[in-house]
């Protein structure tokens, strides 16, 4: 079943439900899986969000009128994570003020980044992004973006984390030249979580990434996980494979997603979207069976694709 077949069918149930419609028959979700943060045993969804480029609409446009939508399919498939970036233009301010409104701060673990070079700038910009994503006294996660200034900003969120004002502190990445640094500083550096990119079509992090944050004890949340939304164009046609039914998924995006998830050092995926009906398909890649390795060795023909 192509996404689009299974997005047609979930209209008339799931998604039905987030719009307000009533399904001919209610069917009751299995809970999405869950799995530990490392550091300290506190259990997440294994799917969550991504912001970049899906949130950074202006109100009042139709874009953003489909948003509260996104976060309640998250979060009604049992979903938390929502990750964010002050690069990624008006998605802080966005996702403060929506879950300001519906009241969803307290089931949503709120990831942001702090993108800057100096200390003093680090710190404002912290404290505009706990400003924008109305987060209160505590935010649960910072990641120094793409290594810039690391180590001035890593004082920084020691220093906030130490003072009660972060849970989760972290460094994240999207792109396999920089995997020779990053790993250096997961080496050097104590932290909770690591943000990388992986895909079945960017898979360099399995090689020594994804290993070394499990060696260090690291949280992993995923971006990218559709290599950046090349791999459903290009799949999007394609039938998906009969072999998709034993591990009970139903569109190439819960496919891919399961084979990213199949990883054990992965925490969380964070696709991005901006459709209600595409966040609740891929939190279907949640439910249901996440195979091992062993299972994806028996269907070469995925890596053919």
């Amino acid at each position: 079943m192509t996404r689009a077949a299974f997005l047609r069918l979930a209209a008339g149930g799931a998604t039905a439900l987030l719009l307000g419609a009533t399904p001919t028959r209610a069917v009751v979700p299995l809970a999405m899986q869950q799995r530990p943060v490392p550091g300290s045993g506190e259990l997440l969804p294994v799917i969550g969000l991504g912001t970049w480029q899906g949130f950074d609409f202006v109100p009042g446009s139709p874009e953003y009128a489909r948003l509260p939508a996104v976060l309640e399919a998250l979060f009604a498939a049992g979903g938390a994570v929502i990750d964010s970036s002050p690069m990624y233009g008006r998605a802080e301010e966005n996702v403060g003020d929506l879950l300001a409104a519906t009241g969803s701060h307290r089931r949503a673990f709120i990831a942001s980044k702090v993108w800057i070079s100096g200390r003093e700038e680090g710190r404002r910009q912290l404290t505009e992004s706990r400003r924008r994503l109305r987060a209160g006294p505590r935010l649960d996660l910072m990641q120094v973006h793409n290594l810039v200034d690391w180590r001035t900003q890593l004082a920084t969120l020691r220093d906030w984390q130490a003072s009660g004002r972060l849970r989760y502190i972290g460094v994240s990445h999207y792109h396999a030249g920089a995997y020779a640094e990053l790993a250096a500083v997961l080496r050097a550096e104590r932290l909770d979580f690591l943000q990388i990119n992986y895909s079945l079509d960017e898979r360099e992090a399995e090689r020594s990434i994804l290993p070394l944050a499990a060696e260090r004890g690291l949280a992993v949340l995923i971006n990218r996980p559709f290599g950046g939304g090349a791999l459903l164009r290009r799949l999007r046609n394609k039938p998906l494979p009969a072999w998709a039914a034993e591990i009970e998924a139903r569109s190439w995006a819960q496919l891919l997603l399961k084979f990213v998830l199949a990883q054990p050092a992965v925490t969380c995926a964070i696709p991005g979207t901006s459709r209600p009906e595409h966040m609740a398909d891929n939190a279907g890649a949640g439910r249901g069976p996440l195979p091992d390795a062993a299972f994806w060795r028996r269907h070469p023909e995925l890596f053919a694709l």
